[in-house]
């Protein structure tokens, strides 16, 4: 969207029926449920003497870092070190970067960023990253706090634990200016499915695994004062294991299509609702049952199934993909959707979706409330 369009928007902000003069499309945020989440998810934690450092590469905005930290939280999560400057840069101070930095240019990015923030923290998941790290931070001259990256089960980023682990962790620990803190562990593989008792049993047996390396860090006499991992799909079942200090979850704010399915296969909801959504209008209508919408690929992550209609379509109609711009939405017998007619549908995964946008529309009931910058869009590096 242009930044003419944005401006224009603004004008909009607070006035009553604002939210259906949008400009379209949009990345719609709900701001009560969005906070409803928030609230839920920090009381959670604080019951269950858990910290929460929710993840931002789900929101990659400042403003929503902001919210969850005024809430409780203890800092946030970021994937790439691109998101965590611009989280520095718009005045988050507790990071932890959950992927390894291991460029050339990334360590003296990471080196500068260290140097600019009080409590920055990175993962580490090979002993040739660890010896890199530790020459780098020498030459700074400042201490880096890290985290064993340990693989549970994901085989995405992670050592192996055991000996592996035990031998990195030594390195870390006798390094002179690497600050060794703890473990980190996400099993991203256990988070979608679907069927609770498997999930349930699949992920303690996970943190069962990281409860052992933690305690033969400990024998062995090094620090393992955080142990930080989980995330939306375990977030009701990470704190029976009590191994975690600190909650990674991140998409709860949202709650996307794929974590709603999750959720009824919980047996029950999860006290999450859905908050972001894609809002569209429509543009042609000339074919009977069918209406033709401003969103198409562009406006939605297309790793998962197409998006599904939440306002604005009679019940039956349902949204396909009908081009880069387009989005098609086939409607039920005698159904007709006027031009101009506005439609919201949930986002299938709500992280991609997120960075396919510069700005997040926040509304309250019918009208406009804000326009919130999402900062760390495409910063993939």
């Amino acid at each position: 969207m242009t930044s003419e369009a944005v401006e224009a928007a603004r004008a909009l902000i607070g006035m009553p029926g604002s939210r259906a003069k949008i400009p379209t499309p949009a990345l719609v945020l709900d701001l009560d449920a969005f906070e409803r989440n928030v609230a839920r998810m920090a009381e959670h934690c604080k019951v269950n003497g858990l910290g929460l450092r929710p993840h931002a590469k789900t929101h990659k905005s400042v403003t929503i870092a902001k919210a969850q930290v005024k809430a409780g939280a203890l800092g946030v999560c970021c994937a790439k070190l691109g998101e965590a400057e611009a989280m520095a840069k718009g005045g988050i101070e507790s990071i932890l970067i959950t992927s390894p930095v291991v460029t050339a240019q990334g360590m003296e990015r990471l080196m500068t960023l260290n140097a600019r923030i009080p409590d920055l923290m990175v993962v580490v998941d090979s002993t040739e990253n660890a010896r890199a790290l530790a020459s780098r931070a020498s030459e700074a001259g400042r201490m880096l706090k890290v985290l064993v990256d340990l693989d549970v089960g994901l085989h995405r980023t992670g050592i192996r634990p055991g000996e592996d682990a035990m031998e990195l962790a030594e390195l870390l620990d006798a390094a002179e200016f690497l600050d060794l803190r703890g473990l980190q562990a996400y099993a991203g593989h256990l988070m979608h499915i679907h069927d609770f008792a498997e999930r349930r049993e699949k992920s303690l047996a996970a943190m069962k695994v990281l409860g052992e390396q933690r305690d033969a860090l400990k024998a062995a006499g090094m620090c393992c004062d955080i142990v930080s991992g989980g995330g939306t799909g375990s977030y009701n079942i990470d704190p029976e294991a009590k191994v975690l200090t600190e909650l990674q979850g991140g998409s709860y704010i949202f709650m996307d299509k794929q974590y709603n399915d999750v959720a009824l296969g919980n047996g029950a909801s999860f006290p999450f609702e859905t908050s972001l959504f894609v809002q569209m209008s429509v543009v042609s209508n000339n074919t009977k049952n069918l209406a033709t919408t401003d969103a198409g690929f562009k406006s939605f992550s297309t790793d998962a199934e197409p998006p599904v209609l939440f306002s604005g379509a009679p019940e039956g109609a349902g949204y396909f993909f009908f081009g880069d711009e387009q989005g098609g939405i086939l409607l039920p017998d005698g159904a007709h959707l006027p031009l101009g007619s506005v439609l919201t549908a949930m986002t299938p995964h709500c992280d991609p979706t997120v960075n396919l946008y510069d700005n997040y529309y926040v509304v309250k009931e019918d009208r406009l409330a804000d326009i919130w910058p999402i900062e760390a869009r495409g910063r993939s590096a």
